[in-house]
């Protein structure tokens, strides 16, 4: 666990690829618990610590997650993200290029709860909602392809989905067409960079998140810093 912010009302970590946000049916221990733990030692904190998850992350993604450490911050931030005053970036490996280098995708989607999988469709069509995104081209590797991401909207399964959609599905992602797993079971989409004023002190919060350190993101370590 690697905290990259923490103060009395926010704490905000860079999440490790396989680790879950929340308790899910699989009964592992989900990092809101570890942080709570983390917060009961350091501070020798009694009875229930209070924990507000203001985002999620999927389990094979990593990077930056955002946790209110008090009642008022997660109001806060809660509106905040609804009003999309929280900047997000994140960086996902490609085979496949996207057919134009930068560009806009807009789609609608629609979440399939029973297979925890969502389809992107290019007109509206039932109860599917409007997605948006940006996304550019920032490096290459002798195979892959590195995209650099800012949501417009923030929908089930969205940048995996939409990639997938354009015929560009993130490297390990099975579940939208990639062809290989990764090793671990990840995916190489990484929330990379947060953007966003602090609910209660009104100062601007700006945090970069680095990736897994492995031989994928080293390649692209020329264009590995903060976005």
């Amino acid at each position: 666990m690697q905290v990259l912010y923490e103060d009395n009302h926010i704490l905000i970590v860079n999440k490790e690829v396989g680790e879950i946000v929340q308790h899910d049916t699989t009964g592992d221990t989900p990092l809101e618990e570890t942080l709570k733990k983390y917060i009961r030692e350091k501070y020798n904190k009694p009875g229930e610590v209070f924990l507000g998850i203001v985002h999620r992350i999927d389990r094979p993604v990593s990077g930056i997650v955002v946790f209110a450490r008090t009642s008022k911050a997660l109001a806060r931030l809660n509106s905040m993200m609804a009003g999309r005053e929280i900047e997000k970036t994140y960086w996902a490996v490609v085979r496949q290029l996207p057919p134009l280098t930068e560009g806009t995708l807009e789609h609608y989607i629609e979440r399939n709860t029973q297979k925890n999988r969502s389809y992107c469709y290019p007109a509206p069509r039932g109860e599917a909602r409007k997605a948006v995104l940006h996304y550019k081209l920032i490096g290459s590797s002798d195979r892959y392809h590195l995209l650099e991401i800012k949501l417009e909207t923030g929908r089930h399964h969205q940048i995996r989905c939409q990639l997938a959609a354009i015929g560009s599905p993130i490297r390990g992602d099975l579940k939208y067409g990639y062809p290989r797993s990764n090793p671990g079971g990840g995916i190489s989409l990484h929330a990379a960079r947060i953007r966003f004023e602090h609910p209660v002190s009104h100062q601007m919060i700006d945090l970069f998140a680095p990736p897994p350190q492995d031989t994928l993101w080293t390649a692209f370590s020329n264009v590995l810093h903060n976005p």
